[in-house]
């Protein structure tokens, strides 16, 4: 468990009973959101996870993440909008990433949209570089840029 701005938090794994809670949060966090059918094929896939961020019985974010090989794939974050802007987002990142430095990850691949400056924002405060553009990635037609950086254990 860990504490964070006099408030107690947990991360998990991603149980399929957890699945209702995580779409709801899910709807409430993007703009295209993923169905059931996605999370239930990620659930099923042994390269894959979804970490979930709890304060007590409440789901406030998740992420999930590839492990492949040598690489980590970011997939899908999300931190329930009224918990942002308080260090969540930061809190899941680095979970994953000590996992992934653990498990032997070298570098970290993910795509984000053009116009979210506070996904920007953590990224690059964790050594993400933007190394492409994908246009006209998402269903609305807003383009994706695609970051990386190297995990060190250091």
């Amino acid at each position: 468990m860990s504490a964070f701005a006099s408030e107690f938090f947990s991360i998990r794994v991603m149980l399929a009973g957890d699945l209702d809670a995580v779409l709801e949060l899910e709807r409430r966090c993007h703009v295209s959101p993923w169905s059931a059918q996605l999370f239930e094929e990620e659930l099923s896939r042994n390269y894959s996870t979804v970490d979930l961020l709890w304060q007590s019985q409440r789901l406030v974010g998740y992420l999930c993440s590839w492990q492949i090989c040598d690489e980590l794939h970011i997939l899908n974050v999300a931190v329930d909008p009224s918990f942002r802007r308080r260090g969540l987002g930061r809190l899941l990142l680095s979970h994953v990433l000590d996992r992934s430095c653990a498990s032997g990850c070298t570098r970290a691949l993910l795509e984000v949209r053009a116009g979210n400056s506070g996904a920007l924002c953590l990224y690059q405060g964790f050594d993400f570089k933007i190394i492409g553009r994908r246009a006209k990635y998402y269903p609305d037609g807003e383009d994706a840029l695609v970051m990386e950086r190297e995990i060190s254990c250091d």
